[in-house]
């Protein structure tokens, strides 16, 4: 024994007192009293939860077309219908344990059977509920062996060992179990903040009487406020003091100042934007570079913009508060567009404009407010006299939704029906010859 490794013979110790433990266990009549009841107690639990479970899940269980928080939340509580049966052997274990102590004083067969019950619940926990795969990686690697390690008794010996090795980085000192401690905290914090994220965006969105500014604004600040909370109170649990982060704070306001001007730039700006609501999500804008389409998303670093033929364009939030942007939509609001076209010069004109306004009007998409069409006279050009004829619409003349198309079809039908004659260039082609006559005429 005294030529092996320090831990083989740490571990032959363990082996050793654990079976003693056991010897002692099967020799005595208090022992065998408490393995009774962890026996009837499981009995009892395996009982309640065959009886209850379908109670509890018929309870939890909302209808199919509910989507509101309440249904959501008793979704998300019926995935925990299978721990009910080690927690139910748990508490009955606890009452028996009580008994067993006032009658034996002592009880450490039914409280490692407590323990064991813990691991049983820890295993169904990863091994049925857990559907996140980083939190599934986690429980099976982390959770489950130190549930394995607190029913055997174990846990506290190992956290000291853990405790003793340590690693340092400048002013920060961090122990192997302070890590491991902040990475399962961290894990869990950060599956909350996003789960409470998620529920806050669905609940936010619903609220139709805020303005889109607004709620993109509360989004925001909902995440900030959330995942601002979780590293805080991460870095509280690994034992980290904040101050000694005013290194790595004035660093990253270095980095801000030097290369990351530009990111904070268009962070500020898209705040700005938020609270604005010049621009927002739904909205059809053409910038002064030329890009042009509807924003789909507004982001802490850009914009994007979805063209009429579904390209995706990244705009930086800059770009919104320091040029010129033309904003078609304003959340939906009315647009004016305009169709030219030519008639001849044998036409009354004066009879133009009411056919032409007659006939758009009558298209469906075409608004009466805040005008009607209007069929102006533009000039007289070298074949025809122009016209144009000016309309509403509520929307976007895009590669989606083209109006002008079907007002010019409007339009060559109307002056079709009124034997009104749609011109085309003519020229007139004079050709000259020694001696010859002129053109188009012959010798009589």
């Amino acid at each position: 024994m005294e030529n092996q490794p320090e831990i083989v013979q740490q571990a032959l110790a363990l082996a050793q007192q654990a079976q003693d433990i056991a010897l002692g266990w099967l020799t005595s009549p208090a022992a065998w009293s408490q393995f009774a009841l962890l026996a009837v107690a499981f009995v009892l639990a395996v009982v309640l939860t065959r009886r209850f479970s379908p109670v509890i899940t018929r309870l939890l269980t909302p209808p199919e077309e509910q989507t509101h928080i309440l249904a959501r939340t008793r979704r998300f509580l019926l995935q925990f219908v299978p721990l009910l049966l080690p927690l139910l052997a748990y508490a009955l274990t606890g009452i028996g344990e009580s008994v067993v102590r006032s009658i034996f004083d002592s009880g450490a067969v039914i409280a490692f059977g407590k323990r064991l019950f813990l691991f049983l619940a820890a295993r169904i926990l990863v091994r049925d509920i857990v559907q996140d795969g980083f939190l599934k990686l986690l429980g099976r690697y982390v959770l489950v062996p130190m549930a394995a390690l607190y029913a055997l008794g174990l846990l506290d010996p190992a956290m000291a060992y853990l405790n003793t090795l340590q690693v340092t980085l400048g002013n920060i000192t961090i122990s192997l179990m302070a890590l491991l401690r902040g990475v399962v905290a961290g894990g869990v914090l950060f599956w909350l903040g996003r789960w409470s994220n998620d529920q806050s965006a669905t609940f936010i969105k619903s609220q139709e009487d805020m303005r889109p500014a607004t709620r993109e604004l509360a989004l925001k600040t909902a995440e900030i406020a959330i995942f601002g909370a979780a590293f805080l109170l991460l870095m509280n649990i690994m034992g980290i003091n904040l101050s000694a982060l005013a290194v790595l704070g004035g660093a990253i306001g270095v980095g801000v100042g030097l290369g990351l001007q530009q990111i904070a730039s268009n962070f500020v700006s898209g705040i700005i934007l938020l609270l604005e609501g010049q621009a927002t999500v739904g909205d059809y804008v053409e910038l002064d570079g030329g890009e042009a389409g509807t924003i789909v998303k507004m982001t802490a670093r850009a914009a994007i913009l979805e063209t009429w033929d579904g390209k995706w364009i990244v705009v930086p939030n800059e770009d919104f508060i320091t040029t010129r942007v033309v904003n078609y939509s304003d959340s939906g609001s009315a647009n004016r567009y305009e169709a030219p076209f030519s008639v001849s010069y044998d036409t009354d004109i004066n009879k133009v404009p009411a056919i032409i306004e007659e006939a758009v009007a009558a298209l469906p998409f075409v608004l009466s407010d805040p005008d009607g069409p209007d069929c102006e006279l533009r000039g007289f050009g070298d074949s025809g006299v122009d016209f144009a004829v000016e309309f509403w619409v509520n929307g976007i003349d895009d590669g989606k939704n083209k109006f002008t198309p079907k007002v010019m079809f409007a339009v060559w039908n109307a002056l079709k029906a009124h034997d009104i004659e749609i011109p085309y260039p003519h020229r007139v082609v004079e050709i000259r010859g020694s001696g010859g006559l002129p053109f188009g005429q012959s010798e009589g």
